[in-house]
Protein backbone atom coordinates (compact mmCIF):
# COMPACT_ATOMS: atom_id res chain seq x y z
CA UNK A 1 0.00 0.00 0.00
CA UNK A 2 1.35 3.37 -0.82
CA UNK A 3 2.02 5.74 1.88
CA UNK A 4 1.20 9.45 1.85
CA UNK A 5 3.16 12.14 3.55
CA UNK A 6 1.86 13.45 6.86
CA UNK A 7 -0.60 16.33 5.99
CA UNK A 8 0.13 17.60 9.70
CA UNK A 9 1.24 21.09 10.02
CA UNK A 10 4.86 21.37 11.40
CA UNK A 11 7.38 23.98 11.71
CA UNK A 12 9.28 24.14 8.70
CA UNK A 13 13.01 25.30 7.21
CA UNK A 14 13.99 27.07 4.68
CA UNK A 15 15.18 23.58 3.10
CA UNK A 16 11.54 22.55 3.55
CA UNK A 17 10.17 25.40 1.57
CA UNK A 18 12.53 24.55 -1.67
CA UNK A 19 11.57 20.87 -1.51
CA UNK A 20 7.54 22.42 -1.41
CA UNK A 21 8.70 24.34 -4.13
CA UNK A 22 9.82 21.79 -6.24
CA UNK A 23 7.06 19.97 -5.56
CA UNK A 24 4.81 22.40 -6.88
CA UNK A 25 6.92 22.64 -9.84
CA UNK A 26 7.23 19.05 -10.69
CA UNK A 27 3.38 18.45 -10.21
CA UNK A 28 2.64 21.18 -12.38
CA UNK A 29 4.96 20.63 -14.96
CA UNK A 30 2.90 18.96 -18.41
CA UNK A 31 5.49 16.21 -18.50
CA UNK A 32 5.57 15.61 -14.81
CA UNK A 33 4.21 12.08 -15.64
CA UNK A 34 7.72 11.59 -17.20
CA UNK A 35 9.56 12.14 -14.43
CA UNK A 36 11.77 8.72 -13.35
CA UNK A 37 13.57 10.51 -10.22
CA UNK A 38 11.57 11.69 -7.18
CA UNK A 39 12.17 15.27 -6.40
CA UNK A 40 11.90 14.97 -2.56
CA UNK A 41 14.47 12.03 -1.98
CA UNK A 42 15.95 11.31 -5.29
CA UNK A 43 15.43 8.08 -5.77
CA UNK A 44 14.16 6.10 -8.70
CA UNK A 45 11.78 3.78 -7.45
CA UNK A 46 8.01 5.75 -8.53
CA UNK A 47 5.42 3.66 -8.70
CA UNK A 48 2.25 4.29 -10.79
CA UNK A 49 -1.14 3.46 -8.91
CA UNK A 50 -3.71 3.63 -11.60
CA UNK A 51 -6.90 3.36 -9.85
CA UNK A 52 -5.58 6.64 -8.04
CA UNK A 53 -4.09 7.93 -11.41
CA UNK A 54 -0.85 8.72 -9.16
CA UNK A 55 2.77 8.49 -9.09
CA UNK A 56 4.17 8.06 -6.06
CA UNK A 57 7.58 7.42 -4.46
CA UNK A 58 7.99 3.93 -3.21
CA UNK A 59 11.11 4.95 -0.83
CA UNK A 60 9.51 8.14 1.08
CA UNK A 61 6.08 7.88 0.18
CA UNK A 62 5.99 11.32 -1.48
CA UNK A 63 2.93 11.82 -4.02
CA UNK A 64 4.56 12.72 -7.18
CA UNK A 65 1.87 13.46 -9.71
CA UNK A 66 -1.68 13.34 -8.29
CA UNK A 67 -3.47 13.45 -11.91
CA UNK A 68 -2.15 11.45 -14.80
CA UNK A 69 -3.59 10.94 -18.38
CA UNK A 70 -5.63 7.64 -18.18
CA UNK A 71 -5.43 6.28 -21.72
CA UNK A 72 -7.49 3.03 -21.15
CA UNK A 73 -11.20 3.29 -21.94
CA UNK A 74 -14.11 5.06 -20.19
CA UNK A 75 -15.88 1.57 -19.04
CA UNK A 76 -15.04 -0.51 -16.28
CA UNK A 77 -15.14 -4.58 -16.57
CA UNK A 78 -14.85 -7.20 -14.31
CA UNK A 79 -14.89 -10.63 -15.93
CA UNK A 80 -13.72 -11.67 -19.38
CA UNK A 81 -16.87 -11.33 -20.64
CA UNK A 82 -18.08 -8.29 -19.76
CA UNK A 83 -14.65 -6.86 -21.68
CA UNK A 84 -14.71 -9.01 -24.70
CA UNK A 85 -18.45 -7.33 -24.81
CA UNK A 86 -18.14 -3.98 -24.16
CA UNK A 87 -14.70 -4.16 -26.26
CA UNK A 88 -15.40 -1.69 -29.70
CA UNK A 89 -12.45 -2.35 -31.40
CA UNK A 90 -12.23 -5.17 -33.98
CA UNK A 91 -9.68 -8.06 -34.47
CA UNK A 92 -6.05 -7.27 -34.55
CA UNK A 93 -4.42 -7.22 -37.93
CA UNK A 94 -3.02 -10.52 -39.33
CA UNK A 95 -0.68 -11.42 -41.76
CA UNK A 96 -3.05 -14.69 -42.59
CA UNK A 97 -5.12 -12.54 -44.99
CA UNK A 98 -4.15 -10.51 -48.56
CA UNK A 99 -5.09 -7.42 -46.60
CA UNK A 100 -4.78 -7.95 -42.95
CA UNK A 101 -7.82 -8.13 -41.53
CA UNK A 102 -8.30 -4.53 -42.51
CA UNK A 103 -11.37 -5.09 -45.22
CA UNK A 104 -15.32 -5.12 -44.40
CA UNK A 105 -17.42 -7.97 -44.87
CA UNK A 106 -21.74 -7.49 -45.81
CA UNK A 107 -23.56 -9.99 -43.79
CA UNK A 108 -25.07 -12.64 -46.33
CA UNK A 109 -28.40 -13.15 -44.04
CA UNK A 110 -30.39 -10.33 -45.53
CA UNK A 111 -31.40 -9.29 -41.63
CA UNK A 112 -31.33 -5.44 -40.01
CA UNK A 113 -29.28 -4.52 -36.66
CA UNK A 114 -32.74 -6.13 -34.72
CA UNK A 115 -32.79 -9.01 -36.56
CA UNK A 116 -35.39 -8.23 -38.95
CA UNK A 117 -35.76 -9.54 -42.10
CA UNK A 118 -35.36 -6.77 -44.90
CA UNK A 119 -37.43 -4.98 -46.99
CA UNK A 120 -37.09 -6.69 -50.49
CA UNK A 121 -35.82 -3.26 -52.45
CA UNK A 122 -33.15 -3.33 -49.99
CA UNK A 123 -31.85 -7.23 -50.44
CA UNK A 124 -31.25 -6.25 -54.32
CA UNK A 125 -29.39 -3.32 -52.83
CA UNK A 126 -27.74 -5.46 -50.10
CA UNK A 127 -26.53 -8.09 -52.52
CA UNK A 128 -24.93 -5.56 -54.89
CA UNK A 129 -22.98 -3.83 -52.69
CA UNK A 130 -21.98 -7.45 -51.44
CA UNK A 131 -21.02 -8.71 -55.30
CA UNK A 132 -19.00 -5.39 -55.45
CA UNK A 133 -17.18 -5.48 -52.02
CA UNK A 134 -16.07 -9.00 -53.08
CA UNK A 135 -14.47 -7.64 -55.90
CA UNK A 136 -12.96 -4.27 -54.27
CA UNK A 137 -11.19 -6.72 -51.98
CA UNK A 138 -8.81 -7.82 -54.54
CA UNK A 139 -7.90 -5.22 -56.97
CA UNK A 140 -5.10 -6.19 -59.17
CA UNK A 141 -3.39 -9.06 -59.62
CA UNK A 142 -0.78 -9.11 -57.30
CA UNK A 143 -3.93 -8.97 -54.19
CA UNK A 144 -5.52 -12.05 -56.12
CA UNK A 145 -2.33 -14.00 -56.64
CA UNK A 146 -1.59 -13.35 -52.58
CA UNK A 147 -5.44 -14.32 -51.70
CA UNK A 148 -4.90 -17.34 -53.15
CA UNK A 149 -1.63 -18.29 -51.78
CA UNK A 150 -2.22 -17.41 -48.35
CA UNK A 151 -5.38 -19.95 -48.28
CA UNK A 152 -3.16 -22.78 -49.45
CA UNK A 153 -1.09 -21.35 -46.82
CA UNK A 154 -3.45 -21.81 -44.57
CA UNK A 155 -4.95 -25.27 -45.81
CA UNK A 156 -1.85 -26.94 -45.65
CA UNK A 157 -0.96 -25.78 -41.86
CA UNK A 158 -4.04 -26.93 -40.96
CA UNK A 159 -3.13 -30.14 -42.37
CA UNK A 160 0.32 -30.32 -40.53
CA UNK A 161 -1.24 -28.96 -37.22
CA UNK A 162 1.59 -26.09 -37.50
CA UNK A 163 0.71 -23.08 -35.19
CA UNK A 164 -0.19 -19.85 -36.13
CA UNK A 165 3.04 -18.26 -35.40
CA UNK A 166 5.32 -20.30 -37.67
CA UNK A 167 1.81 -19.53 -40.64
CA UNK A 168 2.72 -15.99 -39.81
CA UNK A 169 5.95 -16.48 -40.48
CA UNK A 170 5.19 -18.35 -43.81
CA UNK A 171 3.29 -15.74 -45.33
CA UNK A 172 5.85 -12.79 -44.25
CA UNK A 173 8.08 -14.52 -46.44
CA UNK A 174 5.92 -15.40 -49.27
CA UNK A 175 4.80 -11.98 -49.63
CA UNK A 176 8.97 -10.69 -49.49
CA UNK A 177 9.48 -13.20 -52.11
CA UNK A 178 6.25 -11.50 -54.19
CA UNK A 179 7.76 -7.93 -53.88
CA UNK A 180 11.20 -9.59 -54.77
CA UNK A 181 9.65 -10.90 -58.25
CA UNK A 182 10.61 -14.24 -56.90
CA UNK A 183 7.52 -15.78 -58.82
CA UNK A 184 8.00 -15.26 -62.54
CA UNK A 185 7.51 -18.97 -64.01
CA UNK A 186 6.88 -20.41 -60.63
CA UNK A 187 3.67 -21.53 -59.52
CA UNK A 188 1.91 -20.32 -56.41
CA UNK A 189 1.83 -23.19 -54.95
CA UNK A 190 5.36 -24.38 -54.82
CA UNK A 191 6.31 -21.00 -53.62
CA UNK A 192 3.90 -21.02 -50.90
CA UNK A 193 4.99 -25.01 -49.86
CA UNK A 194 8.37 -23.84 -49.86
CA UNK A 195 7.71 -20.54 -47.52
CA UNK A 196 5.79 -22.79 -45.22
CA UNK A 197 8.59 -25.09 -45.17
CA UNK A 198 11.34 -22.36 -44.64
CA UNK A 199 9.30 -21.09 -41.49
CA UNK A 200 9.05 -24.41 -40.37
CA UNK A 201 13.05 -24.76 -40.41
CA UNK A 202 13.16 -21.14 -38.97
CA UNK A 203 10.91 -21.78 -35.97
CA UNK A 204 11.96 -24.79 -34.95
CA UNK A 205 8.71 -26.99 -35.96
CA UNK A 206 9.76 -30.08 -37.74
CA UNK A 207 8.25 -31.44 -40.81
CA UNK A 208 9.94 -32.91 -43.62
CA UNK A 209 9.38 -32.33 -47.33
CA UNK A 210 7.51 -35.60 -47.72
CA UNK A 211 5.25 -34.34 -45.18
CA UNK A 212 4.52 -30.99 -47.24
CA UNK A 213 4.68 -33.14 -50.16
CA UNK A 214 1.68 -34.93 -49.10
CA UNK A 215 -1.10 -31.83 -48.28
CA UNK A 216 0.68 -30.13 -51.31
CA UNK A 217 -0.25 -30.03 -54.47
CA UNK A 218 2.77 -29.78 -55.79
CA UNK A 219 5.97 -32.71 -55.82
CA UNK A 220 8.54 -33.14 -53.59
CA UNK A 221 11.17 -32.11 -56.13
CA UNK A 222 9.44 -29.03 -56.96
CA UNK A 223 9.43 -27.66 -53.35
CA UNK A 224 12.69 -28.83 -52.69
CA UNK A 225 13.77 -26.51 -55.59
CA UNK A 226 11.66 -23.77 -54.61
CA UNK A 227 12.71 -23.61 -51.36
CA UNK A 228 16.71 -23.70 -51.93
CA UNK A 229 15.50 -20.48 -54.21
CA UNK A 230 13.73 -18.29 -52.18
CA UNK A 231 16.19 -19.34 -49.31
CA UNK A 232 18.81 -18.14 -51.45
CA UNK A 233 17.22 -15.15 -53.14
CA UNK A 234 16.09 -13.98 -49.79
CA UNK A 235 19.47 -14.67 -47.92
CA UNK A 236 17.55 -17.19 -45.17
CA UNK A 237 19.19 -17.77 -42.17
CA UNK A 238 18.56 -21.41 -42.00
CA UNK A 239 20.38 -24.04 -39.66
CA UNK A 240 20.40 -27.76 -40.25
CA UNK A 241 17.54 -29.42 -39.30
CA UNK A 242 18.50 -31.35 -35.64
CA UNK A 243 17.30 -34.81 -35.62
CA UNK A 244 16.13 -34.30 -31.81
CA UNK A 245 13.64 -31.92 -32.55
CA UNK A 246 11.22 -35.03 -34.21
CA UNK A 247 11.74 -37.63 -31.35
CA UNK A 248 8.82 -35.72 -29.47
CA UNK A 249 6.53 -35.87 -32.38
CA UNK A 250 7.82 -39.96 -33.22
CA UNK A 251 7.48 -40.90 -29.46
CA UNK A 252 4.24 -39.33 -28.57
CA UNK A 253 2.33 -40.73 -32.04
CA UNK A 254 4.29 -44.17 -30.92
CA UNK A 255 2.85 -44.33 -27.23
CA UNK A 256 6.24 -44.39 -25.79
CA UNK A 257 7.46 -42.71 -22.40
CA UNK A 258 9.56 -39.77 -21.42
CA UNK A 259 12.25 -42.76 -20.27
CA UNK A 260 12.46 -44.04 -24.31
CA UNK A 261 12.42 -40.25 -25.52
CA UNK A 262 15.51 -39.46 -23.37
CA UNK A 263 16.96 -42.50 -24.76
CA UNK A 264 16.63 -41.72 -28.34
CA UNK A 265 18.08 -38.52 -27.45
CA UNK A 266 21.37 -39.85 -25.76
CA UNK A 267 21.17 -42.21 -29.03
CA UNK A 268 21.22 -38.97 -31.74
CA UNK A 269 24.01 -37.42 -29.54
CA UNK A 270 26.36 -40.38 -29.65
CA UNK A 271 25.94 -41.22 -33.15
CA UNK A 272 26.35 -37.54 -33.74
CA UNK A 273 29.83 -37.44 -31.71
CA UNK A 274 30.31 -40.87 -34.43
CA UNK A 275 29.98 -38.56 -37.47
CA UNK A 276 26.87 -41.01 -38.41
CA UNK A 277 24.51 -37.76 -39.30
CA UNK A 278 26.49 -36.81 -42.43
CA UNK A 279 24.44 -37.02 -45.56
CA UNK A 280 21.61 -38.67 -44.06
CA UNK A 281 18.38 -37.51 -43.34
CA UNK A 282 17.19 -36.14 -39.61
CA UNK A 283 13.82 -37.75 -40.26
CA UNK A 284 15.63 -41.22 -40.55
CA UNK A 285 17.93 -40.78 -37.94
CA UNK A 286 15.20 -40.02 -35.82
CA UNK A 287 13.07 -42.82 -36.71
CA UNK A 288 15.95 -44.97 -36.61
CA UNK A 289 17.17 -43.40 -32.75
CA UNK A 290 13.10 -44.39 -31.70
CA UNK A 291 13.66 -47.71 -32.88
CA UNK A 292 16.85 -48.69 -31.30
CA UNK A 293 15.51 -46.76 -27.84
CA UNK A 294 12.12 -49.04 -27.58
CA UNK A 295 13.81 -52.40 -28.05
CA UNK A 296 16.78 -51.16 -25.39
CA UNK A 297 13.60 -49.89 -22.71
CA UNK A 298 11.59 -53.09 -23.51
CA UNK A 299 9.26 -51.27 -25.43
CA UNK A 300 9.67 -53.19 -28.88
CA UNK A 301 7.69 -51.23 -31.80
CA UNK A 302 8.05 -52.85 -35.52
CA UNK A 303 10.08 -50.80 -38.51
CA UNK A 304 6.67 -50.74 -39.99
CA UNK A 305 5.55 -49.06 -37.32
CA UNK A 306 8.39 -46.85 -36.95
CA UNK A 307 8.35 -45.82 -40.65
CA UNK A 308 4.79 -45.03 -40.84
CA UNK A 309 5.08 -42.67 -37.95
CA UNK A 310 8.51 -40.90 -39.39
CA UNK A 311 6.73 -41.40 -42.65
CA UNK A 312 9.70 -42.90 -44.36
CA UNK A 313 10.45 -46.81 -45.70
CA UNK A 314 11.12 -49.55 -43.82
CA UNK A 315 14.67 -50.70 -45.22
CA UNK A 316 15.53 -46.61 -44.36
CA UNK A 317 14.71 -47.19 -41.13
CA UNK A 318 16.47 -50.61 -40.90
CA UNK A 319 19.79 -48.81 -42.11
CA UNK A 320 19.70 -46.17 -40.10
CA UNK A 321 19.02 -48.87 -37.11
CA UNK A 322 21.86 -51.00 -38.21
CA UNK A 323 24.32 -47.69 -38.11
CA UNK A 324 23.43 -46.68 -34.88
CA UNK A 325 23.23 -50.33 -32.95
CA UNK A 326 27.13 -51.10 -33.67
CA UNK A 327 27.67 -47.56 -32.21
CA UNK A 328 25.74 -47.93 -29.01
CA UNK A 329 25.94 -52.20 -28.87
CA UNK A 330 29.83 -51.38 -26.38
CA UNK A 331 29.04 -48.19 -25.45
CA UNK A 332 27.00 -47.22 -21.72
CA UNK A 333 24.87 -44.22 -22.65
CA UNK A 334 24.84 -41.72 -20.21
CA UNK A 335 23.00 -38.18 -20.07
CA UNK A 336 26.81 -36.21 -20.62
CA UNK A 337 27.91 -38.68 -23.36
Amino acid sequence: MVQRPNQTAEKTSPNDTSARSERRRVEEAPDASERTVCPECESASLLRDGDQHEVVCGECGLVVVDETIDYGPEWRAFTEAEREDRSRAGAPTTELLHDKGLTTTIDWRDRDAAGRMIEAGQRDRARRLRMWQQRAQVGDARERNLRQALGELSRMASALGVPRSVQEIASTLYQEALDADLLRGRSIEGIATAALYAACRQEDVPRSLDELARVSRVDRRRIGRAYRYIAQELELAIEPIDPELFLPRFCSALELGEETRREAQLIVDVTAEEGLHSGRSPVSIAAAAVYLAARRCGRDRSQEEVADVAQVTVPTVRHRYQEQAEVVSDRELTADG
